[in-house]
């Protein structure tokens, strides 16, 4: 009966040890892939964190906002990076948290005259974090 207790508490800590791997992995993801590809206008680098379905919306000064992965792209492939114009963007996590397969991020990104506030959704496909929805508010500071 002694081996019962060892192995739930055993079980308990896995799921914890998986759930902060987890939130490391979606950080890694946010730090090593969005801020620097939103940042240096990289697509190729973005490309490797959104699923090909992502949908954007919010609102940008009070106006709707809605765009397609690849209308969002093409914007930030035809515009100046934040890098290049001299106003380097600046992210914060705010928070992340993961259960199973789901995955959601609160970051602020401020960029050229923008504070966006946004909440990333994630699922993870064959092993991997994906970015599958994202919603964003610009906001005054």
């Amino acid at each position: 009966m002694a081996c019962v207790p060892l192995a739930i508490k055993a079980q308990k800590v896995n799921k914890m040890d998986t759930q902060k791997a987890d939130i490391a992995a979606i950080s890694e993801v946010l730090e090593s892939y969005y801020f620097k590809g939103i940042n240096e206008g990289d697509t190729t680098l973005l490309r490797q964190i959104y699923h090909p379905g992502t949908l954007l919306f919010g609102d940008v000064k009070g106006q709707p906002y809605a765009k397609t992965l690849d209308q969002y792209l093409d914007g930030v492939a035809n515009r100046q990076s934040p890098k290049d114009s001299g106003k380097p963007l600046k992210g914060e996590i705010v928070s992340v948290r993961a259960v199973n397969s789901i995955g959601v991020a609160e970051v602020k990104v401020k960029m050229y005259d923008f504070n966006y506030h946004e909440f990333l959704s994630f699922h993870k496909i064959d092993g991997k974090w994906l970015l599958v929805n994202k919603m964003l508010t610009d906001v005054q500071l």
